[in-house]
């Protein structure tokens, strides 16, 4: 998950809630730090030895009498409610398991993490947000064991993409992000994307940008128009992040962002490709097609601006979509920001929600590993669905029940999940990365830095984390 809050309605933020809500830089890598210093005795050898035991098993029923803690992050409305109906069924079908939930905010989770593995009540199961302050710490830390040794069993290659699963992939030291081990499992799937009022294009006469090319060239059609072409809010930096990442995806190679954003060695931030992004990016700034202030306004007023008929397009997440939708009803509509002709495929920054993590000291791995096959498998995607969420998996096929944004949402997700190319949130990269970019970006878009000087900022603290 990414780096943004959404304060507004009860369920109006699957990823309000869900991969990096907030920034967690330096001070929630500290508090990691201080996890990984007091993890059991016998942990410290690695989680993937620890799964290597495990003797797997899918007789959930012979497991005897179990209590499994369940510490997630699900509390919003239709979050809430898909954790209390799968795990009211989870128990029905196997009688001897009690599922003990611990439910936090997602601030508070990352809080209490720190010393989850030292107290009596220990969870098996954790939201682990997937970046490499929080999983990539409990990985080298040896705090949660590696799913490979279920993903055959239960089918999990098969009912994940590829590009999804990077997302909770890490080697087992914890350094390589996006391949290796498997480490967790999300329920719900997220992307950037563009929003827009059908009825604001059609009172100027544009039709819904098909490539990139036509987005861009829009922006100067409704500016010329005396409108606001694009709605930001970016007094908490991370807003722009997701902007950038959707400029950035029609301008870079899919493979170099990916490295980039994963904080993996072997690319370059000081690219033609990423001059050009970040050249397009300020120019939006200087020609004024966002609205006037927007460094010093926060995100949540801005789409609620959007939301009261401000402004033609707002690039945003698309956990955004129920909150649009209570106030614009069928007025709103979503897509993937349009193809480069640069482009192979459909590019979008985007992911997962937290993902399920077996910690080490689960009790019984084999029930924990039940337990995440349950609450991600075919029938809880259909709960998920029901309840307002967005299914990591065949989003597709839920869409049309769905209808409006939230069927747009679901049909992007599915189409750059399988036809395109999911990049990752450029605040992956390190440990600081959120903050080293959101205060670049500031600077990039209020004119204080040319795009080379950008660059070069953003090259400095990814070199230095990846030591080449």
């Amino acid at each position: 998950m990414s780096t943004h809050t959404s304060s507004s309605s009860s369920t109006g933020s699957s990823r309000g809630l869900t991969r990096r809500q907030v920034l967690v830089g330096s001070s929630a890598a500290a508090a990691l730090g201080l996890l990984a210093a007091c993890a059991p005795s016998g942990s410290s050898g690695g989680s993937k030895a620890s799964s290597s035991a495990v003797a797997v098993s899918t007789d959930v029923a012979s497991a005897g009498d179990i209590t499994l803690i369940v510490w997630d992050q699900e509390v919003r409305g239709g979050q809430n409610e898909q954790m209390e109906q799968l795990n009211k069924a989870f128990q029905e079908k196997y009688p001897n398991v009690t599922i003990k939930r611990v439910s936090q905010s997602f601030d508070d989770l990352q809080t209490t993490l720190r010393l989850a593995l030292t107290g009596d009540d220990a969870p098996d199961v954790v939201e682990a947000n997937n970046g490499r302050s929080t999983m990539g710490q409990f990985v080298s830390a040896g705090q949660l064991i590696t799913l490979d040794p279920w993903i055959e069993t239960y089918g999990w290659d098969k009912s994940y993409s590829e590009s999804i699963l990077a997302y909770s992939s890490y080697s087992t030291d914890g350094k390589k992000f996006g391949e290796g081990s498997l480490w967790g499992l999300p329920q719900v799937g997220e992307a950037v994307g563009v929003y827009y009022s059908p009825s604001r294009l059609e009172e100027l006469g544009i039709e819904v940008p098909a490539t990139w090319e036509d987005f861009t060239a829009s922006l100067k059609t409704i500016k010329d128009a005396g409108k606001t072409p694009l709605m930001l809010g970016n007094v908490e930096k991370w807003p722009a992040l997701h902007v950038f990442g959707a400029v950035q995806g029609a301008h870079v190679p899919a493979d170099q962002i990916h490295d980039l954003g994963f904080g993996n060695a072997g690319a370059s931030w000081t690219t033609d490709e990423n001059v050009a992004a970040a050249t397009e990016l300020q120019d939006w700034a200087t020609s004024g097609y966002f609205n006037d202030g927007f460094n010093g306004v926060d995100y949540d007023t801005v789409w609620q601006s959007f939301s009261k008929g401000e402004g033609i397009f707002l690039i945003a997440g698309s956990w955004l979509a129920p909150d649009l939708k209570d106030v614009l009803g069928d007025d709103v509509a979503f897509m993937l920001p349009p193809k480069s002709t640069e482009m192979d495929k459909v590019a979008t920054t985007g992911g997962t929600g937290v993902p399920f993590a077996i910690t080490s000291v689960a009790k019984n791995p084999n029930v924990a590993a039940a337990y995440i096959d349950f609450i991600t498998n075919a029938d809880a995607m259909k709960v998920l669905a029901d309840t307002g969420n967005v299914p990591v998996n065949d989003t597709a096929s839920f869409a049309a029940d769905a209808g409006g944004v939230t069927g747009d949402v679901m049909n992007a997700f599915e189409e750059v999940t399988t036809k395109g190319d999911v990049l990752p949130y450029l605040d992956y990269a390190t440990p600081t990365f959120d903050q080293v970019l959101g205060d670049a970006l500031q600077s990039l878009l209020d004119g204080k830095s040319e795009p080379k000087d950008f660059l070069q900022t953003l090259e400095d603290a990814y070199t230095e984390f990846t030591g080449k």
